[in-house]
């Protein structure tokens, strides 16, 4: 929480402190940032890339405040160098993720209507259809298989290429597109495939202006041809929606592995179906979905969290996997806990900028969590928890393959 300075004194700004780009294998939090938690509410760290350092907050109270104060704004890191992850991670004008109000509403406005509570239900039925339709499939080529090749992937991006209004016959060239964009290790390859990418939606969106339908491919069209926002930003817009199924590839990943690993847990959601949909809000809390922090923000005025001067100017980053620990809140934060209630995680983010996509990604791994638990009784790890492969320089953390049999 914020606290005034009449309250307490203005301390020396920490140290700042180097966070190098760690490939983390299995479910282990990342060190550093453990570190930087335990040192305090507010770090200053520097990042692989970009230029200088930037604030770090921590708390669970100062992570939502910031992520919600208008003090705090995303448009500015345009024209900056950022401290950042990776290399490739440079704004675009015109991106939903870094517009500031008024712009913000605008933009988000032209999709909103895909992603409400309601028009992510129509897609349910479907997109469960097709989720049992793989584990058929699964099922009738039978063990060992790899569940990130079979399902955990090819899912989440059918999902969203159904949302997007992605036709059939190029889903295959948005997954592999999707996976080198995800990658920070390659700046070159990625560059490409967000080149490739860009192009097919200009084409799409301009193919559908005064489109009546609701898939946000047409929903673009229709608001470029209303003049509500321009080519430039519909394409802005539905390139990082697209990339969207990735995180959910991962994110369920890092679930299932956490389950396989772990018997007894992945035992109580097969005989209780009641405790799913709140064992899905704990392993959304708990797994380190992301490597580092994700896009900074800049103070727009000098403001004070817990004795610390953050001065106008400087860039500020906030780690929702840090306020997901946090013991204020959550207690025992270490333990996996499926009774643990209230559980308000901030996994898809807070404030103006939380993931758009959001009740998207909760039904997939709703869905993903029934199919598996439901269809695969059996269901264990193949290998050893330690011979399971892990992504390696990537920005969203996740098995590489997840070898299963049943």
């Amino acid at each position: 929480m914020t606290e005034g300075t009449a309250t307490r004194p203005i301390l020396g700004p920490p140290p700042v402190r180097h966070w190098p780009a760690l490939d983390i294998a299995g479910t282990e939090f990342d060190p550093v940032l453990a570190e930087l938690m335990r040192e305090g509410p507010v770090s200053r760290v520097q990042l692989p890339h970009g230029e200088g350092w930037a604030w770090l907050v921590t708390r669970y109270e100062d992570v939502r405040m910031v992520t919600s104060d208008p003090r705090f704004t995303r448009a500015p890191v345009v024209d900056r160098e950022v401290t950042r992850l990776a290399a490739h991670l440079k704004p675009g004008r015109g991106s939903l993720a870094f517009a500031d109000p008024p712009d913000h509403h605008r933009l988000r406005s032209a999709v909103a209507p895909a992603f409400t509570p309601r028009g992510v239900e129509r897609l349910r039925s479907r997109t469960r259809d097709t989720l049992h339709e793989m584990v058929d499939e699964l099922l009738a080529d039978g063990p060992p298989a790899d569940l990130v090749e079979r399902v955990l992937e090819p899912f989440p991006i059918a999902a969203v290429c159904e949302v997007m209004g992605v036709p059939a016959a190029d889903r295959d060239r948005m997954r592999a597109w999707t996976r080198r964009i995800a990658s920070p290790s390659g700046a070159a390859d990625s560059a490409r495939a967000k080149e490739g990418m860009h192009g097919w939606f200009a084409e799409a969106i301009r193919a559908r202006r005064g489109s009546t339908e609701d898939d946000v491919i047409s929903l673009l069209g229709a608001a470029v041809g209303r003049g509500d926002i321009s080519k430039e930003e519909a394409i802005g817009l539905a390139g990082p929606l697209q990339t969207g199924g990735e995180a959910v590839t991962a994110g369920t990943g890092q679930m299932l592995f956490t389950l396989l690993t772990r018997p007894p847990l992945l035992e109580r959601l097969r005989t209780e179906p009641a405790v799913r949909p709140r064992a899905i809000d704990e392993l959304l809390r708990w797994i380190p979905h992301r490597s580092a922090v994700g896009p900074a923000r800049v103070a727009q005025e000098d403001v004070e969290i817990h004795g610390v001067l953050i001065t106008a100017g400087d860039a500020v980053h906030v780690s929702y996997l840090a306020a997901n620990r946090d013991p204020a809140v959550f207690p025992d934060p270490e333990r996996i806990d499926f009774d643990r209630g209230p559980d308000p995680h901030v996994a898809f983010g807070h404030g103006p900028h939380h993931c758009v996509g959001g009740l998207l990604a909760r039904m997939q791994t709703e869905l993903l969590v029934d199919a598996l638990a439901d269809r695969l009784p059996g269901l264990r790890l193949a290998v050893p928890p330690r011979e399971v492969p892990w992504r390696r320089g990537t920005l969203i953390r996740g098995p590489e393959a997840l070898p299963v049999t049943w």
